[in-house]
């Protein structure tokens, strides 16, 4: 496939690299340390270098539970039609009401899977070594941070009040799970070299998972799920990554939930406004900037300008963690001009001839459907 190649100074990625490499042996370590002192070290047990939970895939037990679970996953509006509960697809609804022996060609439509050795060979004919290991690289980003998802969704089931926000997360628990399975298989499709997890994200992450209570909504569903939801709205009209744009529609609703939650249990004005608590939420925005310096020269392959999807993330980003109510001790607005001198000043650095530019105002969300979804559930457009 062509792309408009962002040429990255190679020096400027070593650089980057290099300061990764020593401070993930910093905090790795600091980590490590503090699991041999029983002092609140690593929390997740999660291996990044094998891009497996700790124990292994067991893909049978998976197969036998998890997989058969969500065939046989029944229906209430089908079953119980007295019920409240509208949970039929429109497909399904057809199904339902047309005689088994009348069905019609739009009711056989079938998304039919590719063996994954024709899938290999659609990957190849598409994109170069370079290019398929970048997306590797790419995203392999998020998809750590849906195997941490994965995990801190199941905590946050035990934070919540009500049946229906207990509902609710559930069914982000099973769409994280699902993420991860999938996800796995589409980055091992690539028969590229998956990398662990950075020092940048591996500090986001764990910090998150650490966080006590709701701030876990911060964390997650704020950030991760927005750097998730922008990732998979511009890469999900590349070839053979159509799915993403499944996942895209599963984000939306999970960068939702936290202000559906608290329209109905509020925060209080000490938990929105208590300065560690601030303070704790900007610190986990912070880690997001270095990580677009690791990315440049892999996204730069694709012809994505990684600060042009940096200023994107963090509009909505900052926006979402606004409209929940989640105070970062810095205005919405000032936080914006802050992060966009600071994409400047480091292009000014490293790209010769840089001019001065609004990234905060970029888009690189690309298709159709999912630019419609970010400006209907969420009013993304109205907040650019």
């Amino acid at each position: 496939m062509q792309f408009d190649v962002i040429t990255i100074d190679p020096a400027v990625t070593r650089r980057n690299e290099q300061i990764e490499k020593i401070a993930n042996t910093v905090i790795r370590g600091y980590d490590r340390a503090k699991t041999l002192l029983r002092l609140n070290g690593r929390k997740a047990p999660y291996d990044d270098l094998n891009y497996e939970f700790v124990g292994g895939p067991s893909d049978k037990l998976r197969m036998r539970h998890y997989d058969k679970s969500l065939r046989l996953l029944w229906k209430a509006e089908e079953h119980v039609e007295w019920s409240s509960f509208r949970d039929l697809t429109k497909n399904e609804k057809q199904l339902r009401d047309l005689a088994e022996d009348s069905l019609n060609a739009s009711e056989k439509q079938h998304v039919k899977r590719m063996r994954s050795e024709e899938f290999t060979q659609m990957l190849d004919s598409e994109y170069s070594r370079e290019q398929k290991q970048a997306i590797v690289n790419i995203l392999s980003l998020i998809g750590h941070g849906e195997a941490y998802a994965w995990m801190v969704s199941t905590e946050v089931l035990n934070d919540v009040q009500s049946t229906g926000a207990r509902a609710a997360v559930t069914m982000q628990v099973l769409e994280e799970a699902k993420h991860f399975v999938v996800l796995r298989e589409l980055i091992q499709a690539f028969d590229c070299p998956i990398p662990r997890m950075n020092a940048w994200e591996y500090l986001l992450l764990e910090r998150t998972f650490k966080a006590k209570g709701l701030e876990k909504f911060f964390g997650m569903n704020v950030i991760v799920e927005s750097f998730a939801l922008s990732l998979f709205g511009m890469m999900g009209t590349m070839p053979g990554l159509e799915v993403l744009r499944l996942f895209h529609l599963d984000e939306s609703r999970h960068t939702a939930l936290p202000k559906n939650y608290f329209e109905e249990f509020p925060m209080s004005w000490w938990q929105t406004h208590r300065p560690s608590a601030q303070a704790y939420r900007l610190s986990l925005v912070l880690p997001a900037i270095p990580i677009l310096g690791l990315v440049e020269r892999d996204l730069g392959l694709l012809g994505i300008d990684a600060f042009e999807f940096g200023g994107s993330m963090a509009r909505k980003i900052l926006f979402l963690a606004d409209r929940a109510g989640f105070k970062v001790g810095v205005p919405r607005e000032g936080l914006e001009v802050f992060l966009d001198w600071v994409f400047n000043l480091y292009c000014q650095h490293t790209r010769p001839n840089h001019v001065q530019r609004n990234f905060i105002a970029s888009e690189t969300t690309t298709g159709g459907n999912e630019l419609a979804i970010e400006a209907e559930v969420f009013g993304l457009a109205a907040s650019a």
